[in-house]
């Protein structure tokens, strides 16, 4: 087994948490002092800094929510003057006023450890050419990968999103190692690279790093079919640092966050409340070692559970459950929750499907209607209609097992669903709620 740092990653977990207890306090402190807005909730409440004198006091601490990034654009977050903020990046605001972060040089270099961390959980190296595939700019996927990559000592090849065919001619030609981009971006290149006749035999490619958007088992297996790879789930946020916030290791039961840097906790969406352990609930981290923009209690909207049982690995930092989905993504079709993962997980073990769908949510009348657009392959669409109607039926069959409500599936011709670069869409929910 091969590790970053080795000491850090399987510190004894009594070690760990007095560790976690002293940057959680430092962190406290620091934002009653520096940051109004949580002075002000934290004063709400009835809580002070000297109040937080063991881990389970985290829960008194009020959760703080995009929303308070909205609210105190765009600086307003920061714990630190401009003066000592060296790079920011920020959503793309696409429903109101963008979330902005910000990082010290601190921040950038903490953030680059934990990528070369998590880079080499997945089986990377310094002899690695890493084809880094995550958007640059804005979005914290692209630079935080690179900087973790360059940390690493591996060689990068920053080609950013699109351009799918030069991607692969540089894949040929600079002998790529390890692919970094979302999941739905690697089967569009595994896609394109069956078009343009070439074999993932002809490539040096032997792992993947695939974050940013939630994927399923069964999406995991169609990756490593199709590129002959081997797949890793990596996540993080922009709020928390980006990428890195959590990897899997070659044992693929979860993936290990960084506790040493963030505290994990779950809860219930719905009333907050703290669940009890290997509870499946909305994930909240607080951040205790980041300098420019700390964050207290930040409810991700990512759905998932806790395992702090020992992993085979040897690394002692607790692990998540691969994301179920966002509760903020999540549909509810007459009184059932619905994920796009749960669709995704039943249609890629019927053969015949494409890896690529649609979720389309009506209301008529007063009943909600979810109609699954499905694409086929090119041989069964081009097939009898006797043989399309089958298809149509086992699909709709086991929708409706797995979800627990009636299913209108929609067989759909081959590209015909729009592909993305970065994170794919999979839901339009027509309903006026």
């Amino acid at each position: 087994m091969t590790y970053w740092d080795r000491e850090k990653e399987c510190m004894p977990r009594e070690e760990l948490e007095k560790l976690q207890l002293r940057r959680l306090k430092e962190t406290v402190y620091r934002v009653y002092a520096f940051v109004p807005a949580y002075k002000e909730k934290m004063d709400q409440v009835g809580i002070k800094p000297y109040d937080i004198n063991s881990l389970d006091d985290l829960q008194k601490l009020p959760f703080t929510t995009k929303q308070d990034l909205r609210d105190n654009y765009p600086f307003g977050m920061f714990a630190l003057p401009m003066s000592e903020v060296v790079r920011v990046h920020s959503s793309s605001g696409t429903t109101g006023k963008p979330t902005v972060v910000g990082y010290s040089r601190r921040d950038i270099d903490i953030w680059a450890e934990l990528m070369a961390r998590a880079l080499t959980s997945a089986g990377a190296n310094r002899h690695s050419i890493i084809q880094n595939s995550y958007g640059y700019g804005l979005f914290t996927g692209g630079l935080g990968v690179h900087y973790g990559a360059e940390k690493l000592g591996a060689s990068v090849i920053p080609t950013s999103g699109g351009n799918t065919k030069r991607q692969i001619m540089l894949m040929q030609d600079f002998g790529t190692t390890v692919l970094t981009c979302t999941p739905s971006y690697a089967l569009y290149l595994a896609e394109v690279m069956e078009e343009m006749g070439i074999s993932p035999a002809e490539l040096k490619l032997q792992c993947g790093v695939f974050g940013a958007e939630p994927w399923s088992e069964n999406m995991r297996r169609e990756i490593e079919n199709k590129l002959r790879i081997d797949a890793y789930d990596i996540y993080g946020l922009s709020e928390i640092i980006g990428p890195g916030v959590a990897i899997e290791c070659p044992v693929k039961q979860g993936l290990h966050i960084a506790e040493d840097h963030f505290i994990a906790e779950i809860i219930d969406p719905e009333t907050g409340e703290t669940l009890p352990e290997g509870s499946m609930g909305e994930l909240v981290i607080t951040t205790i070692t980041k300098e420019a923009l700390p964050m207290i209690r930040y409810r991700t909207r990512d759905l998932t559970k806790l395992d702090r049982s020992v992993c085979e690995c040897g690394r002692t930092h607790v692990r998540m459950q691969k994301v179920l989905g966002r509760s903020d993504d999540m549909v509810i079709i007459r009184g059932v929750n619905v994920f796009p993962s749960m669709v995704e997980s039943v249609l890629l073990d019927i053969p015949g499907v494409e890896p690529h769908y649609l979720l389309v949510v009506d209301r008529k009348g007063n009943l909600d209607i979810l109609e699954v657009r499905v694409e086929v392959s090119e041989k069964i669409f081009s097939d009898e209609v006797r043989k399309l109607e089958e298809l149509g039926a086992t699909i709709t069959k086991e929708l409706e097992s797995a979800l627990g409500i009636s299913v209108k599936v929609r067989l759909v011709e081959p590209k015909s669903i729009e592909r993305s670069e970065g994170k794919s869409k999979r839901v339009i929910d027509r309903r006026k709620i």
